[in-house]
């Protein structure tokens, strides 16, 4: 039996919270959670990165789908 390809509806939306920053598709389901920390020395501590990196990051995830279907209509794919 095949497995359907799963689908996450775009647009996909970024939605910060404290200390995170949740991607999410059309629907409101979650896809990806990119931490933060604006406190340097919990940041040394956890490995958490500042809230500019971890928005550069998740703004990147956010921009997937439209980055692939700009890939594909480059290339001719429907």
């Amino acid at each position: 039996m095949t497995e359907q390809a799963r689908r996450f509806s775009p647009p996909w939306r970024l939605i910060e919270l404290e200390e995170a920053f949740r991607i999410e598709d059309a629907i409101s389901l979650p896809l990806a959670y990119v931490y933060f920390s604006d406190d340097s020395e919990r940041r040394a501590i956890t490995g958490y990165m500042s809230r500019e990196e971890a928005q550069r990051i998740a703004l990147n995830i956010a921009a997937l789908p439209d980055l692939r279907a700009a890939l594909r209509e480059k290339d001719g794919v429907s």
